[in-house]
């Protein structure tokens, strides 16, 4: 189970959570308000205050070398896809959650998660792993330039208490984390994951940072994060970006 604090406001979740190294895995750290929230690719994560779920979990992987952190991220994505599908499924809405690489979490092509994982190594070991999570829940105006946001609250209709959100979805990572402890099963979770990916079928449009636009297809994401695309084409996080 999770031991969960609440904070009225601070800058980054993970910032405050880097600094309790000594803190047993379970620990969560969740704001109000976060007022310097990071993102993937060194971008702010939009959040109104005292509308979503903006934390931070501490995890201390033992059957994941750091070689393969990338797993983690497939273990963290996939609980929370789990936890959003059964909110909606409650709501009886038949959209369901999707994760688009390597780990942002999308609901009929708009983003409702992100997901920043820090990990400290040591040696071929991960050491600790600090998990930032930003959840759209009630907010339902959008002001930054962020090209799709969307929230739970927009796809049901409903407004949700955070607190029992909270719980429910850092302890359903948790119980991830530790199924996965015991009997580590690389093939089958990067199975698993692959069937969840957004765009995972068809042709769709990528750009490299470099300017160049194609059309390819997903063929295979590895243990290590790297994405293979049809033509034998295989980038690593900031080198591809799919074209919204």
């Amino acid at each position: 189970m999770s031991s969960i604090e609440w904070l009225d406001s601070c800058a980054s979740t993970n910032s405050v959570l880097a600094g309790r190294a000594d803190a047993p895995a379970g620990l969560v750290i969740a704001t109000r308000e976060q007022t310097a929230g990071r993102g993937q690719r060194g971008n702010t994560w939009e959040a109104q205050p005292g509308a979503n779920l903006t934390f931070s979990l501490l995890l201390r992987p033992a059957a994941i070398p750091a070689a393969r952190q990338f797993e983690l991220s497939m273990i963290v994505s996939l609980a929370i896809v789990d936890t959003v599908d059964a909110v909606l499924e409650d709501a009886g809405c038949p959209l369901r959650a999707e994760i688009k690489w390597p780990n942002d979490i999308y609901v009929a092509d708009r983003k409702i998660c992100g997901i920043l994982i820090e990990n400290t190594l040591t040696g071929r070991s991960i050491d600790r792993s600090i998990v930032g999570i930003g959840l759209n829940v009630n907010q339902t105006v959008f002001l930054s330039d962020a090209p799709n946001p969307a929230s739970l609250c927009g796809f049901t209709g409903r407004t949700y208490m955070l607190e029992p959100l909270l719980e429910r979805l850092s302890d359903a990572i948790l119980k991830s984390m530790s199924a996965y402890d015991a009997a580590p099963d690389p093939d089958a979770l990067t199975t698993r994951y692959m069937s969840r990916l957004w765009r995972r079928s068809g042709m769709w449009p990528f750009v490299t940072p470099g300017g160049e636009r194609f059309e390819a297809s997903i063929e295979h994401v590895g243990a290590d994060g790297m994405l293979t695309l049809s033509g034998d084409r295989t980038f690593a996080f900031k080198e591809v970006a799919f074209v919204l």
